[in-house]
């Protein structure tokens, strides 16, 4: 009898196990957002190019390349490096006859660490304050304790020395594709996909680390039900300042976890748990949601939130990310499809299309905008003598 009930004792905690367990991913990292393309490179072409590093072939469920381990050729004495070549995208696609060839080249962007945007609140966005906040790539050393060799993203925010509340969004230049099936050759240039096959993973969704067993993406992961836990390991220097994650669902709808204080010296990761995660399903409220064509649940991250409070120090903030992951459960089993639904109906195909559309009217004009007002700027500092 004691044996009987050992054996039920172990199996009620083996599937309290199962149950409390969660799937875990990283959502960024940033030591794969180095630029590694220069200006000159990129553009899009119907030739057959080789697929981006973390890139997978259309309805492969893992992939073989890793994004941390596939080799990239760096076109040679054409510039500094710009662009990061896994994450490239073209917006020019949708351009009007009235742009030149060279607008359309600034309709190019990446997720570089330098191509992302510091945005301040209203009431700090002065001039100044605007000018020296930004972002860097950040090598670490290679005899450090932690990351050591890794280029993670360094964030200096300069906010105003008056007494008030302030935040700074730190946000990706572009809004993160879910559906990019598309890839990029070793010099930028984007392969359009004949097969758009949503079964399997998409660009930005990365590949499987082989070392860490672990979905390693560009910033989205599809299949995300319940959220867990969010975790981000950040160098901080002492700031009392807070940091948030702000993560967007499938509907467009964003979701700001506060992570904690940067007052602290060196590296650390900073957790945030779900306090309505329910690990036991007997006390969860089940539902039966509608398949396709309903969009996967997704998560997709949508910048990094600091906070400054009126009696914190103002000025130069500083601080480095290296990534952020996250523990989920799934939302929907993976089963076997007999019948493809997206090759029959096309529905979420042209749904992002449209979405697509719209990001690159949006990214198109802002580039344009800002190329322009560069040409108009003036180079010369000196005035000519007249004096003779």
């Amino acid at each position: 009898m004691r044996r009987n009930s050992i054996v039920i004792a172990l199996a009620l905690l083996l599937m309290g196990a199962l149950v409390a367990s969660a799937d875990e991913a990283v959502l960024i990292d940033f030591s794969l957002l180095k630029a590694d393309l220069p200006a000159s490179s990129g553009g899009t072409s119907g030739q057959a190019t080789a697929p981006a590093a973390g890139a997978t072939t259309t309805g492969t469920a893992t992939a073989a390349t890793t994004p941390s381990t596939a080799a990239t050729t760096t076109p040679q004495n054409q510039g500094p490096l710009v662009y990061n070549r896994a994450t490239m995208m073209d917006f020019s696609g949708t351009a009007g006859a009235s742009y030149t060839a060279d607008q359309k080249k600034q309709m190019r962007t990446s997720l570089a660490i330098d191509s992302w945007d510091v945005v301040l609140a209203s009431s700090s966005r002065t001039l100044t304050n605007q000018e020296f906040s930004m972002t860097r790539e950040a090598p670490v050393s290679p005899t450090a304790a932690q990351n050591a060799g890794k280029t993670v993203m360094g964030i200096r925010v300069h906010f105003p020395t008056e007494h008030y509340n302030s935040w700074a969004m730190v946000e990706p230049p572009f809004e993160i594709p879910a559906f990019e099936y598309n890839t990029v050759a070793n010099d930028g240039t984007i392969q359009q996909s004949a097969n758009q096959d949503t079964s399997g993973l998409s660009r930005f969704e990365g590949a499987i680390d082989p070392t860490t067993k672990l979905l390693t993406a560009y910033g989205i992961v599809k299949n995300v039900g319940i959220l867990k836990s969010v975790a981000v390991d950040v160098k901080g220097l002492n700031y009392p300042h807070g940091l948030s994650v702000v993560l967007i669902d499938e509907n467009g709808n964003k979701h700001t976890m506060f992570m904690g204080y940067l007052n602290f010296d060196g590296w650390k990761q900073l957790r945030w748990d779900n306090p309505q995660y329910v690990s036991d399903v007997r006390n969860r409220d089940l539902r039966i949601f509608p398949l396709y064509p309903q969009s996967i649940p997704f998560v997709k991250f949508g910048g990094f939130l600091i906070t400054r409070d009126a009696a914190s120090p103002g000025g130069d903030f500083i601080t480095y990310v290296r990534d952020v992951k996250i523990l989920y459960d799934e939302a929907v089993l993976s089963t076997q499809n007999d019948i493809q639904d997206e090759a029959v109906w096309g529905i979420v195909g042209k749904k992002e299309a449209e979405r697509k559309f719209i990001e690159s009217q949006q990214f198109g004009k802002t580039s344009v905008l800002r190329y322009m007002e560069k040409l108009k700027e003036d180079t010369v500092n000196t005035f000519t003598n007249t004096m003779q």
